[in-house]
């Protein structure tokens, strides 16, 4: 098996030659290949939605561009990832936004506690002007944000005991991404919040170096983690999406009909990958209540009047705050 070392090196050697059509060097991919990468399976909805993509610009093109997708975490983290796609060394790469809340203030909007009220809503701001203006704003430092993909509802989940209210939380050992708003949603609910990639949750949590984490069912189930946390707390605090960015440098490198089929296929993806989350989130939720994963209801106006500060200490940032309010008009 190719080491993930020299992996890199292959790619970041050969990515803008091959996507120009030239001469590809050793390690590369063959000319006219993209990749991309994902740190989910290889059945997770969004790196279904991403090998679509590969699909068709290989139907389109007749096989002159095609995709190559590294899932399951194989480049890395998604802050590995998102730096090597801004330097060309990878094409496309699919991060939650809590992966980006350091390295752009603005995204932190989405993923900041009790924004959207459901999905219906989350969809109306995320499809409309609003989001139009969040990947505008976020299209910078050799990345393009190509487009939106459902995250679900975030919930707390734990081995330990139900958790109905804040307070329950004491004392916990709860894993959250890398980001300083989760950290903070996490103290403000009463746990210890605990960052770790995401790759590592399950060995965490196996081994009592976590009591906890919080994320969707999707995740939930297809890491397994539903083995060793069953008790799981309907919070829905953050309903933080998924963007998917291509690297500038590799769009810079097609013509401009290839160009944007990119992007075009990249906004028809969304809809793919709704259907499919939907339909898999469903399945998840049904799999891990199966295999014994207790449900239970929360307090969630606790839950909101405990991260009411949070979610004011970051609105006070002025571009936070304005979109913050444009997407509440869309509920």
């Amino acid at each position: 098996m190719i080491k993930r070392r020299q992996l890199l090196e292959g790619m970041a050697a050969g990515a803008t030659v091959a996507l120009a059509g030239g001469k590809a060097r050793a390690g590369a991919p063959p000319p006219g290949t993209f990749t991309a990468s994902d740190v989910h399976v290889q059945d997770y909805p969004t790196v279904q939605a991403i090998q679509w993509i590969g699909e068709q610009l290989s139907k389109e093109t007749g096989g002159r561009l095609s995709m190559r997708v590294y899932h399951s975490g194989q480049i890395g983290r998604e802050n590995d990832t998102i730096d090597l796609t801004r330097y060309g060394a990878l094409d496309f790469t699919r991060v939650n936004f809590a992966a980006l809340t350091n390295i752009f203030p603005v995204s932190g909007v989405l993923t900041l506690p009790y924004v959207f009220d459901d999905v219906g809503h989350m969809r109306r701001a995320l499809d409309g002007a609003v989001g139009k203006d969040l990947l505008a704003a976020l299209s910078q430092r050799g990345l393009v944000a190509a487009c939106f993909y459902d995250s679900g509802a975030r919930c707390i989940y734990n081995g330990r005991r139900p958790v109905h209210e804040p307070g329950d939380l004491r004392g916990m050992k709860i894993r959250v991404p890398l980001s300083d708003i989760f950290m903070s949603m996490a103290q403000a609910m009463g746990a210890n919040p605990t960052p770790l990639s995401f790759g590592e949750v399950f060995t965490a949590l196996q081994t009592h170096l976590i009591d906890g984490a919080e994320n969707n069912w999707p995740s939930l189930d297809s890491t397994r983690q539903f083995e060793v946390a069953r008790h799981w707390a309907e919070t829905h605090h953050s309903m933080s999406p998924e963007l998917l960015f291509i690297s500038e440098r590799s769009l810079r490198a097609l013509t401009p009909a290839d160009r944007d089929l990119v992007l075009d296929l990249a906004t028809r993806s969304v809809t793919m990958m709704r259907t499919l989350w939907d339909k898999d989130e469903a399945a998840a939720r049904a799999h891990c209540i199966a295999n014994g994963v207790q449900v239970t209801e929360v307090d969630k106006d606790a839950f909101r009047r405990a991260t009411e500060p949070v979610l004011k200490t970051y609105l006070a940032d002025p571009d936070r705050n304005r979109f913050y309010r444009r997407i509440r008009q869309e509920a």
